[in-house]
């Protein structure tokens, strides 16, 4: 049985690893921000990472933010490092759940991961790296479970959206859901955006990687899953979406394996139909293609090579056009970004036989967030 509740061994409900790191210090004032919706009011957390001023330093911002200057005091330090196992094991026997901010996670996910199973402590994860998703789910699956510990991945924007998204319009279906495709849309404000460079430099290495990727797939020994009802089809690499009225390009990010694996545990373990998935992504008009023709000639090129994966990780601002920063976004672009998945799905209706002839039905439900409202 899983177990949730902090203990006088084990006495914070979560802590935060690698709060200091560009998405750790949101995850800190997110935390600090719905405290008092813990268990009986509190929750007890901490925050770590292998500095402690530098960690002092993210929950100082964080009261300033919030407005909240009690939390320097309230809330605990703990230096642990990933290259160091020992203090991972006496980080994770301090907390019920770890909510590992650490990245890319490829390099340094799984001593975490594995200092979690090993001391009975879950882990919640924000990673988009398929790679690390899979193989994690691979090496210690069993393990983790045995030791009633879960091991949740994707806990962001990968790939929460897209996932929830296709559950909530196969729920809303009023019949048999066989296919869904999701377009998504990101709009940034007048000061513009950007992506922090640790999304980049998963998409580096991942795709330097990639048949590392397809030969991990095949140890799972999966078979395909079933198709009901017509086959999605695929669409091209370029493509003017009529949906949201603007060219799109196939989703290159986790989204569809996660969605994939979703699918499988249900038609496993509680028989629902498979719904087909397609995720794309909406690029703008003329000028952003030009742009990403270039970048993708680069990258494509670059990436073969480790002196050309080397550059890409040195400017990825130069390589992808300012789309991607070392600093990464600033406060103010944050705010003022937003974005929108738009799932439009096709099934049968109560009654009909997804055998016979095509889909009679179809649903679009839209996800988006956060920005500011308007």
């Amino acid at each position: 049985m899983a177990r949730f509740e902090a203990t006088s061994s084990r006495p914070y409900h979560l802590v935060i690893f690698g709060a200091s790191g560009f998405t750790g210090q949101f995850v800190v004032e997110e935390v600090a921000r719905t405290v008092s919706e813990g268990p009986q009011g509190t929750l007890k957390w901490a925050v770590a990472g292998r500095s402690k001023q530098k960690l002092e330093k993210v929950v100082e911002q964080a009261a300033c933010v919030l407005g909240k200057p009690e939390l320097s005091s309230e809330v605990d330090i703990i230096v642990a490092d990933v290259a160091e196992p020992d203090s991972l094991a006496s980080l994770c026997k301090q907390a019920v759940i770890i909510l590992n901010c650490v990245g890319p996670y490829r390099f340094f996910g799984e001593p975490v991961v594995k200092a979690c199973v090993e001391n009975g402590t879950h882990h919640v994860d924000i990673s988009g790296e398929p790679q690390f998703l899979e193989g994690m789910q691979l090496n210690y699956n069993s393990q983790a479970a045995e030791n009633g510990v879960y091991i949740i991945g994707s806990c962001g924007f990968d790939s929460i959206p897209a996932d929830m998204g296709v559950l909530y319009t196969r729920d809303q279906f009023k019949g048999i859901l066989t296919t869904v495709e999701s377009f998504l849309t990101i709009k940034s404000g007048p000061n513009g955006g950007c992506v922090h460079d640790g999304t980049w430099q998963s998409a580096v290495y991942g795709f330097a990687d990639s048949q590392s990727l397809q030969s991990l797939r095949r140890k799972f020994n999966h078979n395909p899953l079933p198709i009901f009802g017509t086959k999605l089809k695929r669409r091209g690499a370029l493509f003017f979406s009529n949906e949201i009225r603007e060219y799109t390009v196939p989703f290159i990010g986790s989204d569809p394996s996660v969605v994939k694996r979703t699918q499988r545990y249900l038609m496993e373990e509680y028989q629902a139909t498979p719904v087909q998935y397609g995720a794309y992504a909406g690029i703008g008009g003329i000028g952003s293609i030009i742009k990403l023709m270039f970048a993708g000639m680069m990258f494509w090129l670059l990436v073969k090579f480790h002196f050309g994966r080397n550059l890409l990780i040195k400017f990825p601002e130069f390589f992808s056009f300012g789309l991607f920063s070392k600093a990464g976004p600033s406060r103010k672009q944050l705010e003022d970004s937003s974005f929108q998945f738009v799932f439009y799905g096709e099934g049968y209706t109560d009654g009909q036989d997804p055998s016979q002839g095509q889909p009679n039905s179809k649903i679009r439900t839209v996800v988006q967030g956060p920005g500011k409202e308007k």
